[in-house]
């Protein structure tokens, strides 16, 4: 059986879209915003949501937050808004707890996954849509990220949008967009655990 193809699928409902509607994009850091917001500002009237309880150490979650920021400011003003929750780590925390010795990529990415999708959903009214970043990325599991976006949708009756952000070398653009605004790129996701396992 055939994956879905997420990307084809995301270009086909923006289509199809008669009016601009609202979308929430979680957003876990500037430089893997950088393709997506490009690729959706002009369908969408965007609020990116910042929600990233994963990211161990204040300093660093304050840094990303200001990078992103940044970002948006210089490249799309007033017209992209943003919503910041704090950094919330407790929250991290709770959904990791039992799960400290599995492996990076595994369940307690997936509960992560969940966890900040959910606070994405829970914006939108109906006729909003929600959607992530985190597909732009070679290590994310955007099968497991799209299953999650699909389930939270139908609970919350809102649209979900659908990405792979990293076809088409979405990936590659985040990387070179990220450089031209010379953007903080960190090299691990933001948890413990990718910190001590990972360098992307």
């Amino acid at each position: 059986m055939n994956k879905p193809n997420y990307d084809k699928i995301m270009r086909e409902i923006i289509d199809g879209l008669t009016d601009k509607p609202a979308l929430y994009l979680h957003s876990c850091c500037a430089p893997c915003s950088t393709k997506c917001l490009e690729d959706l500002y002009p369908y969408f009237n965007i609020t990116v949501v910042y929600y990233n309880p994963n990211i161990d150490e204040e300093e660093e979650y304050l840094l990303r937050l200001a990078e992103q920021k940044r970002y948006i400011k210089e490249v799309y003003g007033e017209n992209v808004k943003i919503t910041d929750y704090g950094h919330r780590k407790e929250d991290f925390d709770n959904i990791a707890k039992g799960k400290e010795n599995l492996p990076e990529g595994g369940a307690r990415c997936f509960d992560c996954y969940r966890l900040r999708l959910d606070k994405v959903a829970k914006e939108c009214k109906k006729g909003d849509y929600f959607a992530t970043t985190l597909t732009v990325s070679p290590l994310k599991n955007a099968d497991k990220i799209n299953e999650i976006g699909y389930d939270l949708a139908k609970i919350y009756s809102v649209n979900y949008l659908p990405t792979d952000f990293k076809k088409r070398e979405g990936y590659k653009r985040s990387v070179l967009l990220a450089a031209e605004h010379g953007l903080y790129r960190q090299n691990y996701c933001g948890c413990s655990f990718s910190r001590r396992t990972t360098r992307s």
